[in-house]
C-alpha cells in the first residue's frame, strides 16, 4: 500500500511538472530552435538574474555614432549590454530608398549582436500611417489610425505592406552560423497612455486587441516569421492585475509581459516601492501564465543621482523578488548634452554603475553563455 501511494505521488509530481513545462512555451509552434532556446533560457535566468539592456547601444552614443563594436556601456565596464534595443521605425512607411538603407543598417546591427551572443529587443515608433506625421499624437492633426489599419479598415492593405517590409527584414537576419537571429518584438508599447496614436484614448479595447492579433498572425502565419518573441508592455498606469490586463489580447498572442516606467524611477519623483509593486504584478501574471516578464523601459535622464543604479533600479527589481528576464534603459543621444540614460566614461555615476555591473544579479553580454542553445 505504501509503495502504491509513493508511486501515485511520483506520478502526480511528474504530471504537474510536465503540465508546467508544457504551459511555458512560445505562441509560435513553428518558432526556430534558437528562438525556443532563447525563450527557455531567459525564463531560467530570470529566476536569479536580470539581463541589462540599453536602447541603441551599439548604433550610437554620447558624442559618437556608427563606430564599429562600440557602446558607451562597453567603454565604461568592458562589456556591451546583454540586451541591445533597436527600432524599426526607419522602415515603416518611409520612402523606398530610405527603407533600403535603414533595413541593411539595422540588419547588420542585429546580426552582429547575435554573433557575439547578445540579445536584441525591437521597439516600433511607428509613424502614423493614416494622417502622416510621426508616432506622437498631435491633437487636431493626428487621426486615430488603429481603426483604419485593422481588417475592414480603409488603410488595411497599406498596413499589410508595411508588415511585409518588417517580415522580410526579420527573415534576413541570418547569423554567421546560418541560422536566423531571434529578436524580442515589442510593438505598440505604452498603449495605456495618450502620447502615441495607438494609445488608449485613441482606440477601443476591441480595436487594439484586433490590431495586436492581426499583427502577430500576419507576421507569423502569412509572412512565415518564426524568430520573434512577442512582448506586450504598457506604461505604468496600472495598479492591479485587472488594470494591466485590460487590453491584453490573450495568452495565445503574447510571449512576454513588460512595463515601461520612468515616472516612479526619478523623472516625476522617486517612488521605488510603487515601481517594485507594479513589477511584481507583471512578474506574477507572467508566472501564472507561462510568460516571460521584463522591465521593458526605464531610466533617469542625465543620471544626476550618482547612486541610482543600486539604490533605485536594483532595489525596484529586488524588493518583491520579481522574476524579470531583462531591464532596459533608454538611449544616449549623439548630440544632446543631457539626453542620455547610461553612463559614458568619466560620468559621475560610473562608480555606482560598476557596482551594478559587478552585482551577481545583473548580467551583461560577456556573462551570457550559449543563450541560443538548449
Amino acid at each position: 500500500m505504501i509503495q502504491f501511494y509513493f508511486t501515485t505521488l511520483i506520478f502526480l509530481l511528474l504530471a504537474i511538472s510536465n503540465s508546467n513545462a508544457q504551459s511555458i512555451k512560445l505562441i509560435d509552434s513553428s518558432a526556430t530552435k534558437e528562438t525556443k532556446a532563447l525563450f527557455k533560457n531567459l525564463k531560467a535566468l530570470s529566476e536569479n538574474h536580470t539581463l541589462f539592456g540599453h536602447q541603441h547601444a551599439t548604433e550610437y552614443g554620447h558624442g559618437w555614432s556608427g563606430d564599429e563594436n562600440r557602446s558607451d556601456v562597453k567603454s565604461v565596464c568592458g562589456s556591451h549590454p546583454a540586451v541591445i534595443g533597436v527600432d524599426v521605425s526607419g522602415f515603416s512607411g518611409t520612402q523606398a530608398d530610405a527603407i533600403s538603407v535603414n533595413v541593411e543598417k539595422l540588419r547588420k546591427n542585429v546580426v552582429d549582436t547575435y554573433n557575439r551572443g547578445g540579445v536584441t529587443t525591437v521597439s516600433w515608433h511607428f509613424s502614423n500611417p493614416v494622417s502622416g506625421g510621426r508616432y506622437a499624437w498631435r491633437e487636431g492633426v493626428s487621426l486615430p489610425a488603429v481603426k483604419y489599419i485593422i481588417p475592414g479598415g480603409e488603410a488595411h492593405t497599406q498596413y499589410k505592406e508595411i508588415l511585409t517590409t518588417i517580415g522580410t527584414w526579420a527573415n534576413s537576419l541570418e547569423g554567421e552560423d546560418g541560422t536566423l537571429a531571434p529578436v524580442i518584438f515589442r510593438p505598440y508599447h505604452e498603449f495605456d497612455g495618450g502620447w502615441f496614436w495607438w494609445g488608449a484614448p485613441h482606440c477601443t479595447v476591441d480595436e487594439f486587441t484586433t490590431l495586436w492579433k492581426f499583427t502577430v498572425s500576419y507576421l507569423r502565419d502569412s509572412l512565415d516569421v518564426h524568430n520573434f518573441i512577442y512582448a506586450f508592455s504598457p506604461d505604468n498606469k496600472f495598479d492591479s492585475e485587472d488594470d494591466f490586463l485590460e487590453r491584453y489580447p490573450g495568452n495565445e498572442w503574447v510571449d512576454m509581459l513588460g512595463m515601461d516606467n520612468y515616472g516612479d524611477m526619478g523623472r516625476d519623483g522617486y517612488n521605488i516601492e510603487r515601481a517594485a509593486r507594479k513589477l511584481k504584478i507583471v512578474s506574477d501574471i507572467a508566472e501564472k501564465n507561462g510568460k516571460l516578464a521584463a522591465f521593458t523601459e526605464t531610466g533617469l535622464e542625465s543620471i544626476p543621482d550618482t547612486t541610482w543604479w543600486t539604490e533605485s533600479l536594483l532595489k525596484a527589481m529586488h524588493m518583491y523578488n520579481s522574476k524579470l528576464c531583462y531591464v532596459l534603459v533608454w538611449r544616449n543621444d549623439t548630440r544632446s548634452p543631457t539626453h542620455y540614460y547610461a553612463p559614458y566614461p568619466d560620468h559621475k555615476s560610473v562608480p555606482n554603475f560598476l557596482d551594478f555591473y559587478k552585482h551577481p544579479y545583473t548580467l551583461f553580454e560577456d556573462d551570457l553563455d550559449s543563450i541560443y542553445e538548449k
